[in-house]
């Protein structure tokens, strides 16, 4: 999500010849930092199946197995980098004896060398780095939601859209950036709405078509994933580069509230989540949740999840829920719709709308081999996972899903 079509200050980041990631340099000549264990299959589907409380159990696959696990060998270490590009520091060498093949893994297998140039201190490096990255299985369990009250409302209705099959791609921000083509500098996966651009309006998403069922015109969007192991989109002037990855299950699931009934909210009411420039703005607005199918009850805030095999790597993006009763925007695009306090409830002078919650899964190269796309100065950090929304839904499905939440059932 763009909040500043500006490219950042100190210019466009440099091109590495393949379009991959950087792994860190150790000072002195060492070898750069470990790396962590194989990732997932690429093209095994995991079902859904989380507990009734939407989490899953500890360390199993959705269908109630234990996933295949992997040796882990070197899994990544701790965030040493200060976000915004300060200097790291280099996880330790492997001895010659534990690393029989000088490459610095110390599993023997060589490695390929970096694929551009400097490291997390250089201006030139486009992100993401080593430890960017993190073993699911090293996240600490937690809960993801607030337990329902007796005045909460248990019911659900997930918008059927789709996973983009039609390619609707830009890096437009009609909601942060309106008439600015090109003002995310980082493209977007769009469901729903098949107009959306820089210059969308009321007017014209009411008049388009959508992949939504139901008449659902509203438009939902993300920033791509990508493939950093192709070299496809080399030479973009604003670092994004690599092979787009289209979600393999996309979960549009309208929620209640855990405190109160909802009301309908109001016709195109427009959304985000997150904070597209969380790495150099502080983490205030992020709300990046990352995880692994079977692991949903260990969430990473500010890391791209290493899953095991058999397992896929999913995005939660929660929007905000607690609606002033009057604004469909706001000069921040924030301030009219807020989110609930821990215990699930709204501030007073607000009133709980349906809360959307975006659940995107993907099938990964094995590794550390993924991205999103960025601002070029966030260097592709996780934390800067963010997502939009604009509703147009007619007002009759819009009651639909009010009922279907304040009456416990799931549509």
């Amino acid at each position: 999500m763009a909040v500043d079509p500006r490219r950042s200050p100190d210019g466009q980041p440099t091109e590495s010849p393949d379009g991959r990631f950087p792994e860190r340099q150790a000072p002195d000549g060492q070898a750069p930092a470990t790396q962590a264990p194989d990732g997932q299959a690429p093209d095994s589907q995991a079902p859904d199946g989380q507990n009734p409380d939407g989490q899953a159990p500890d360390g199993q696959n959705p269908d109630g197995q234990a996933p295949e696990v992997e040796a882990p060998g070197d899994a990544p270490g701790a965030d040493s980098r200060r976000r915004g590009g300060g200097n790291p520091t280099p996880a330790p060498s492997p001895s010659p004896t534990q690393d029989p093949d000088g490459d610095g893994d110390g599993d023997g297998t060589p490695q390929p060398s970096p694929t551009a140039t400097g490291g997390a201190g250089d201006e030139c490096a486009i992100g993401p780095f080593a430890d960017d990255f993190v073993d699911i299985r090293q996240v600490a369990p937690r809960r993801l939601d607030a337990r329902i009250g007796r005045n909460g409302s248990r019911g659900t209705f997930v918008a059927q859209c789709g996973t983009n099959q039609n390619g609707h791609h830009n890096s437009d921000n009609f909601i942060v950036a309106p008439g600015v083509s090109n003002g995310a500098h980082h493209l977007h996966d769009y469901v729903g709405n098949l107009s959306t651009d820089a210059f969308s309006t009321d007017e014209s998403l009411e008049a388009a078509d959508t992949t939504c069922r139901q008449g659902d015109k509203s438009t939902y969007f993300w920033p791509v994933l990508r493939d950093r192991t192709s070299d496809a989109n080399a030479g973009d002037p604003d670092g994004n580069v690599g092979r787009i990855l289209r979600p393999r299950a996309v979960r549009l699931e309208f929620r209640g509230n855990p405190a109160s009934e909802v009301v309908a909210m109001p016709r195109f009411l427009r959304l985000i989540t997150g904070d597209a420039k969380a790495a150099t703005n502080g983490g205030a607005e992020a709300r990046a949740a990352w995880t692994c199918s079977g692991f949903q009850n260990r969430i990473s805030p500010d890391k791209y999840p290493l899953c095991p095999r058999g397992s896929q790597v999913v995005r939660i993006l929660d929007f905000p829920s607690c609606w002033d009763g009057q604004n469909t925007d706001s000069a921040n695009h924030r301030t009219h719709v807020v989110f609930p306090d821990q215990g699930g409830a709204c501030p007073q002078g607000t009133r709980a709308i349906p809360q959307l919650r975006m659940t995107l899964t993907y099938s990964v190269p094995q590794g550390r081999s993924y991205a999103l796309d960025a601002f070029p100065e966030q260097k592709h950090n996780p934390v800067t996972d963010h997502g939009d929304f604009a509703n147009v839904m007619p007002e009759r499905l819009m009651q639909t899903v009010v009922s279907c939440i304040n009456r416990g059932r799931r549509c």
